[in-house]
């Protein structure tokens, strides 16, 4: 199993995604992002979030590949852009306590 920071660093996303999540990243705001995406009150730590953020994602992509009725382009990038900025937590945490 690929660790986290493989598995966003491998996933290939059309431009356009990437972009608009890249844009996105730096208004990303965690306890009112995550918790609509994850729908819980109690939000988990960056780890456990990306992993159930990258199962989000990864079902949404195969929505949008299935060309599905459900499948919502703006849902998709907010997913991308909370992955984005738990990555960011994740490292920032990593590099604290390495100090």
């Amino acid at each position: 199993m690929l660790d986290l920071h493989t598995r966003i660093a491998t996933l290939k996303r059309p431009a356009l995604l990437a972009r608009a999540a890249r844009f996105g990243v730096d208004d990303y705001r965690r306890d009112v992002h995550l918790r609509r995406i994850l729908g819980r009150e109690n939000l988990p730590r960056s780890g456990p979030a990306l992993m159930q953020l990258l199962d989000v994602e990864s079902d949404m992509d195969a929505q949008r590949k299935d060309k599905a009725a459900s499948y919502r382009p703006a849902r998709h990038v907010e997913v991308l852009i909370a992955i984005l900025g738990e990555a960011h937590l994740l490292r920032a945490t990593a590099l604290h306590s390495v100090k």
